[in-house]
């Protein structure tokens, strides 16, 4: 579907100007890109709960306010009107504190960017054995090679970042192929798959998000694994009575450590817990908690600033 994106070019300062004088002129819904934003939020007082911020984010670029409208001859004269707002705000403002003000318009269409994402998803191999791959690239799988085809949608990651190769490492490790598997926070469903290609049958994942357990299903499915892997919904730690061999969750540190009381109500005997996605500054507190929930630390590893850990549950 064919819409207009007209884009105002300006200084941060020019950007809540205009946020301004498009409110009062009645145009209520536009979306400001501004870096100022995101450094305000970082250096205000609080401490705000996030493993990563990309500071790549806060290269100085210029701001813009952007407006859509549908394909229609009224969208021309609403940006014609927005057009001379800004020009008369361009005069108004001798020292150029609200910066050029140029507008711009172009004709756009949603296939531009709804499968955009897809130009960078493409076969990556995670382990020795496992390559992933996305359900619309060719990929010839070499001697030996284990695929994991997917298609996590927009919503979902792609399973070819640290956290999840190093997961996926160790749960090649630590599964045997008559355990059970517990994929905690399962998203698009890699962690099973990968459960599934050691062969492993008795698998099971969950996921609150309603989208992740469709996505899941949906990806077991291409994977021929849908007999034996089983998606739910919910939160596995609040009153379930699934227990595993082998837990794994590709989860962020705070989680990790919401939960650690938790697991090893989720694990039979000498079963072990493998968590990813926690960040080399929380290891420890991480490690804390799951030795505090009487889980014995049996190894972790570490890749491009991220840590993965397997921990027991005493027999």
């Amino acid at each position: 579907m064919k819409y207009y994106e007209f884009k105002i070019y300006c200084s941060s300062d020019g950007a809540e100007k205009a946020s301004d004088v498009l409110t009062e002129a009645g145009y209520l819904t536009f979306e400001v890109d501004d870096t100022q934003t995101a450094k305000d939020i970082l250096s205000a007082k609080k401490t705000y709960e996030w493993d990563y911020f990309d500071e790549s984010l806060l290269e100085e670029h210029e701001a813009t306010v952007t407006l859509y409208f549908p394909y229609e001859d009224s969208a021309k004269e609403d940006m014609e009107r927005i057009a001379r707002l800004m020009e008369e705000l361009h005069k108004n403002d001798p020292d150029g504190k609200y910066g050029r003000l140029l507008t711009r318009s172009r004709t756009a269409d949603d296939s531009e960017w709804k499968d955009e994402w897809k130009k960078y998803f493409k076969p990556s191999k995670v382990t020795e054995d496992i390559v992933i791959k996305p359900s619309w690239e060719d990929y010839e799988a070499a001697p030996g090679e284990k695929i994991i085809e997917i298609d996590p949608g927009m919503a979902f990651g792609t399973g070819t970042h640290a956290t999840t190769r190093m997961c996926i490492k160790l749960i090649e490790e630590y599964l045997h192929k008559d355990d059970s598997f517990l994929d905690i926070g399962c998203g698009s469903g890699i962690l099973s798959i990968a459960a599934g290609l050691t062969g492993c049958r008795r698998i099971s994942g969950f996921d609150i998000d309603p989208d992740a357990v469709e996505a899941a299903r949906e990806n077991a499915a291409k994977n021929h694994m849908e007999d034996f892997i089983k998606i739910f919904q919910g939160d596995v730690t609040q009153g379930t009575d699934i227990k595993a061999d082998v837990a794994a969750g590709n989860l962020m540190a705070e989680i990790i450590m919401s939960i650690a009381g938790s697991i090893p109500g989720i694990l039979n005997d000498g079963g072990i817990f493998i968590a990813s996605g926690i960040i080399t500054e929380k290891r420890d507190a991480v490690l804390d908690s799951l030795k505090d929930a009487g889980l014995d630390i049996l190894k972790v590893t570490e890749e491009e600033g991220w840590c993965a850990v397997a921990a027991e549950k005493k027999a």
